[in-house]
């Protein structure tokens, strides 16, 4: 007796150390939960000073994203591209990145981690590859990323058009190239910036207050905002005005031989739709022949076609005029000059400019049917409204037609390498997160298991068989069912466990509410 009450003290105990660790880890769990997750309220300033854990930054997070580390050796074609031209297009990345005073307003996964290895290469001038190799294999790390439950991203290609125009309207240049009108509004940014968001909702300011849905594309080519003073210049055809809009930015031979140079500054607020879509769905080009050049041959054979299909897109973009040379390349989303080959545009709400992003596949550079070798390392110094996703980028190849030739059969799968900085090394980081405390020992849970009262037989209302058929059985008395309901009872209290009590909440630290004054009448 005095052994099996040992037991049973020592197996109490037992229960009691896995009850308490329970408790624990439930109140460790709430705690990590209330103070990591934004979702939760704040707990009250004491309960917080008496829980140990520390202020944790948790590891890398890119929302539907995938990524694995992965050695600088088994990247195909690493050690054979030019390095050094990829060094230069970053440090043109590093002066808007040092120039940053505050946090950027959306955050991201890389958030201000770029100033690190942008003031190293500020102090170094490096003139061979094999130094700039090594420079990113010192700072950065490499992880292997794509879309979640995806194997690779997608790219595309863009240019800069070189096209025709002139600064007065004519017979030959009729069709106006709009700067931002002073009635569109978008809200959360100041009309005086150098470029609104190109994404989001834009609207039409009416008065002092009433906001409406800006004018789509018909609207605007058949002159909702025309006589305004807005026309920049005029070019020849609509086509050409579709092509520049597509691609964010344009260079006008005007016909008194000067040159002028377009940007993105602001778009009307609908979603882009794709023209090659349209054309695919249609059965008008089969997807596999679809080319920039594919489009605008078949908008050139067939005006009246072109008119319908090009306001199926109704987003419209407003330049403005930038001060640029011919030989100066076209600034991108982050403000820097583009590098032809190096530089590339990417989903602004993941990503952060200056990122350098190593791609590795085969793209069609050559020909439409050919398989060029491409590993190059990029560096995302722009963005567009229909690049979206962690491994999705549009490849910048320059200005003029034989770039545009290139960019525009572009539409492949290829893969990606993001560039870390080590200060974000996520291995690292994720060793310090704290795993949940251990669930209680099997021993506990045999002597204590854990029932679901909905699947057991209910105590009160026992299932009473009915007789079979041809059963000479003969029916029960009411005396005998009670006895038998009874015995059925008592062996389910038996046999069913109760389980192990939930640690009682914790009490509430606010405090008090001061007690009402009550008003006593006092009767004489």
């Amino acid at each position: 007796m005095a052994r099996e009450a040992r037991a049973k003290a020592h197996s109490l105990a037992g229960l009691a150390i896995g009850v308490g660790a329970l408790a624990l880890s439930i109140a460790a769990s709430d705690a990590y939960a209330a103070r990591h997750s934004r979702w939760h309220s704040r707990p009250p300033v004491a309960a917080v000073r008496q829980l140990p854990y520390p202020q944790l930054e948790l590891p890398l997070q890119i929302a539907g994203t995938q990524y694995a580390p992965v050695a600088w050796a088994d990247i195909a074609g690493w050690s054979e591209d030019d390095h050094l031209a990829a060094y230069k297009a970053f440090r043109t990345s590093c002066k808007p990145i040092a120039a940053q005073t505050t946090p950027p307003a959306e955050p991201k996964a890389l958030g201000t981690s770029l100033r690190d290895p942008c003031r190293i290469a500020k102090g170094l001038d490096l003139s061979d590859g094999a130094g700039a190799k090594g420079f990113f294999e010192e700072h950065f790390l490499p992880l292997r990323i794509s879309r979640l439950g995806e194997g690779e991203g997608f790219v595309t290609g863009y240019y800069e058009p070189v096209i025709d125009g002139s600064k007065t309207q004519n017979e030959v240049y009729n069709v106006p190239v709009y700067r931002r009108p002073s009635n569109l509004f978008v809200r959360g940014t100041n009309q005086n910036s150098a470029g609104l968001p190109n994404k989001g909702q834009v609207f039409r300011k009416i008065g002092r207050r009433k906001l409406v849905p800006y004018y789509d594309r018909a609207e605007i080519e058949d002159g909702a905002i025309e006589g305004r003073g807005l026309e920049i210049c005029w070019l020849r055809n609509q086509t050409d005005l579709l092509f520049s809009q597509i691609q964010g930015s344009a260079r006008v031979n005007l016909d008194d031989g000067s040159t002028i140079r377009i940007n993105y500054d602001a778009h009307n607020g609908y979603p882009y739709t794709p023209v090659g879509r349209i054309l695919i769905d249609r059965g008008i080009i089969p997807k596999d022949q679809m080319s920039m050049q594919k489009i605008r041959e078949w908008m050139e054979q067939n005006p009246d076609g072109a008119d319908e299909l090009r306001r199926q897109n109704r987003s419209y973009i407003f330049f403005r005029e930038v001060q640029l040379s011919d030989k100066d390349e076209a600034v991108g989303a982050q403000g820097v000059p583009l590098t032809p080959g190096r530089s590339i545009a990417v989903d602004k709400s993941l990503h952060v400019y200056g990122t350098p992003f190593f791609i590795e596949g085969q793209l069609p550079i050559e020909s439409e049917v050919s398989k060029t070798p491409f590993h190059r390392l990029m560096i995302a110094q722009d963005t567009g409204s229909a690049i979206v996703g962690p491994a999705r980028a549009d490849l910048y190849f320059g200005a003029g037609v034989d770039a545009g030739k290139i960019a525009g059969r572009l539409k492949n799968n290829m893969r990606f390498v993001i560039l870390v900085p080590k200060s974000l090394d996520p291995a690292a980081r994720g060793r310090l997160v704290p795993v949940p405390d251990a669930r209680p020992s099997e021993k506990i849970a045999k002597l204590f298991p854990q029932t679901d009262p909905l699947k057991d037989q209910k105590i009160g209302a026992p299932a009473v068989k009915p007789p079979a058929a041809g059963s000479t059985q003969k029916p029960a008395t009411p005396t005998a069912q009670a006895a038998s309901t009874a015995q059925a009872a008592s062996t389910a209290q038996a046999t069913v466990v109760k389980p192990v009590p939930l640690p009682e909440a914790r009490p509430s630290t606010a405090p008090a509410p001061e007690k009402l004054h009550r008003r006593r009448r006092y009767r004489r």
